[in-house]
C-alpha cells in the first residue's frame, strides 16, 4: 500500500481493525481500582503480619522476608481474582475487567502472576506506569508485556 494511493482514496484505513482490539479503560479508573485493591487486600495482610505474627512496626521494617512474603501473597490473591472472574474487588467496583488479548477471556493463573510481577517492575520505574499517558491505546508496560488489558 502506497501513501499516495491512500490519499487518493483508493485504499481506506481499516475501521474494523480498531474494533478488533479492545480499548483499554481510562487510566484514572484503573488507578482508583488499584487503590481499592491495596486497601481491601494488601493493607489487611500487612496489618496481620505486623501485629499478629511479628512484634510490631520495628520488627516488620527490619524483616525483609516478611515484606517479600506479604507482597507475594498479595500478588497470588490478585492473580486468583483475575483468573477466576477477570476482576479484583477494585476492578469490580468500577465495572472493569481484565482480559487476555489472545482469546478475550480471563487470563490464566500464570499469566496473571506474570502481569503482577511486571506491574512491580513497571512500578519501580515510573516510566512503565506513565507509558499509558503517551500511547493511544492507553496500555502501560505491564499490559504490553503480558498481552492483557483492562477494559470497561
Amino acid at each position: 500500500m502506497r501513501w499516495r494511493d491512500v490519499r487518493k482514496g483508493k485504499f481506506q484505513k481499516l475501521e474494523d481493525e480498531e474494533e478488533l482490539t479492545p480499548k483499554a479503560a481510562p487510566l484514572v479508573l484503573r488507578f482508583k481500582a488499584w487503590i481499592i485493591d491495596v486497601f481491601m487486600i494488601y493493607i489487611p495482610i500487612l496489618y496481620i503480619t505486623t501485629y499478629f505474627i511479628l512484634d510490631g512496626k520495628d520488627a516488620f521494617q527490619s524483616n525483609q522476608f516478611a515484606i517479600f512474603i506479604d507482597t507475594a501473597l498479595f500478588g497470588v490473591i490478585l492473580a486468583l481474582f483475575w483468573t477466576k472472574k477477570g476482576q479484583s474487588p477494585g476492578l469490580k467496583a468500577y465495572e472493569l475487567k481484565l482480559i487476555d488479548l489472545k482469546d478475550e477471556k480471563s487470563p490464566s493463573f500464570l499469566k496473571s502472576l506474570w502481569r503482577y510481577a511486571l506491574l512491580l517492575v513497571a512500578g519501580a520505574s515510573i516510566v512503565g506506569l506513565c507509558l499509558g499517558f503517551f500511547r493511544k491505546d492507553r496500555k502501560n508496560l505491564h499490559d504490553l508485556l503480558s498481552k492483557t488489558v483492562v477494559i470497561r
